[in-house]
């Protein structure tokens, strides 16, 4: 059910002499089973970093997706897209979920329902979300894919809004 072809990741670096390059140009390797109707959605990594201050080098030691897969990984920051089926390809909610990050979801085509406590959103192409460490699960609901890119930050909790999140906190990684 996939909208389209993977990705595209043009990755830029330096030569010898400091001159920019392209160091690579097509689909980024995917390593995971996130992805067919049994998911309801298509996972695409596309970078990350485990570092939070990221090290420009003239290239990377090594392919930053030659990892397992993580909703986010421990430390640092990863952009992915994620193409959501729609119900009758097999789109279902997500589980509702938290994580410890700060997320900037950009809806880049069709429609998404973000889903909170106690409300929904309806998030539509050329939307953007900056999702704060929020209890959510997404949907869609419409009858085409739903392509969002997710910009994932390690984040930390602080004491004041730790005081009001229920316990045990629970966080999805």
């Amino acid at each position: 059910m996939r909208q389209s072809k993977y990705p595209r990741r043009v990755v830029t670096g330096h030569d010898e002499s400091g001159k920019s390059i392209v160091l690579s140009d097509g689909p980024p390797p995917q390593h995971h089973q996130m992805h067919g109707s049994a998911i309801g959605a298509d996972f695409y990594e596309i970078w990350n970093t485990t570092r939070s201050l990221p090290l420009l080098t003239s290239a990377e030691a090594h392919e930053p997706n030659e990892r397992g897969f993580t909703i986010m990984p421990v430390t640092g920051h990863l952009l992915r897209i994620i193409e959501i089926y729609p119900p009758q390809a097999g789109g279902k909610r997500t589980v509702m979920h938290r994580t410890k990050t700060l997320d900037y979801v950009v809806v880049i085509e069709g429609e998404a329902v973000l889903v909170l406590d106690d409300t929904e959103v309806v998030l539509n192409k050329g939307d953007v979300l900056v999702q704060r460490g929020t209890d959510h699960a997404w949907e869609n609901r419409s009858d085409k894919v739903a392509r969002m890119a997710f910009f994932h930050i390690d984040s930390e909790f602080s004491e004041e809004l730790l005081a009001k999140l229920p316990k045990p906190l629970e966080l999805m990684r």
